[in-house]
């Protein structure tokens, strides 16, 4: 199975770069599977039902998300009818959409997504390896045909040791949130393939994807001056 995860798309760049490119790629690579980290698709902040939409004409298969998903919160009554738009799986019980899901290929298979999200330096929320390991159980790799993890942290050595600790029952494991890809990629010990970061679509002259030089004046002077726009290259 040939399954692309693109890393958080940043703004209308970014978008636009999954509009030009995956429908390439799903034909070039004959690609089964496509997962999009989209919670940063409106403006940076946040998404819609509409760049849903638009992601979706793309190819995009599934939408995860983050800690910027309920940043519009037209999103949050839309959610629960879109079963492609992830949510953080471990937020507390009563959260409107899903942290997870099976998703059928084209041809019939199926592909289990789960949209953990870490705790270090990021919301106080449950445990995500306790609520990767309750889908896990209930899904198993062989009862599904892949199995793939977006988990959406700051900390490496978390993403680290959830990679450690899906090793042998997942397919990818792949972190979001930096937007800086890491130089990790690898085939853990028991099977499971492993990023750290996939970074971001969006434009690189940039500091994270905003335009740098709002970006920059607010580390010299620690004042939250103008809101931060996100970099159109």
């Amino acid at each position: 199975m040939r399954i692309l995860v693109c890393g958080d798309v940043m703004g209308r760049s970014g978008r636009i770069a999954v509009a030009t490119h995956v429908p390439r790629l799903r034909h070039e690579l004959s690609l089964d599977f496509v997962v999009v980290n989209g919670e940063n698709a409106a403006a940076g902040f946040g998404i819609t039902d509409k760049l849903c939409a638009e992601l979706y004409a793309a190819g995009t298969d599934v939408i995860t998300t983050g800690n910027h998903a309920w940043d519009r919160r037209e999103i949050i009554p839309y959610i629960d009818g879109d079963k492609r738009l992830l949510r953080p799986l471990n937020l507390p019980p009563g959260a409107p959409g899903a942290g997870g899901g099976v998703f059928a290929t084209a041809d019939g298979r199926r592909v289990l997504v789960l949209n953990p999200m870490a705790r270090l330096f990021m919301d106080a929320i449950d445990c995500p390896f306790a609520a990767v390991e309750r889908e896990l159980a209930a899904q198993p790799l062989g009862d599904v045909h892949a199995v793939i993890i977006d988990f959406h942290g700051e900390a490496t050595s978390e993403k680290m040791a959830m990679g450690h600790f899906a090793d042998g029952r997942a397919s990818l494991v792949e972190g979001t949130h930096s937007h800086v890809p890491t130089a990790d990629a690898q085939i853990l010990p028991k099977g499971t393939a492993y990023q750290t970061d996939a970074g971001m679509c969006g434009d690189y002259d940039s500091v994270i994807g905003m335009q740098k030089e709002a970006a920059v004046k607010r580390f010299l002077t620690k004042m939250p001056g103008e809101r931060l726009q996100t970099a159109d290259g």
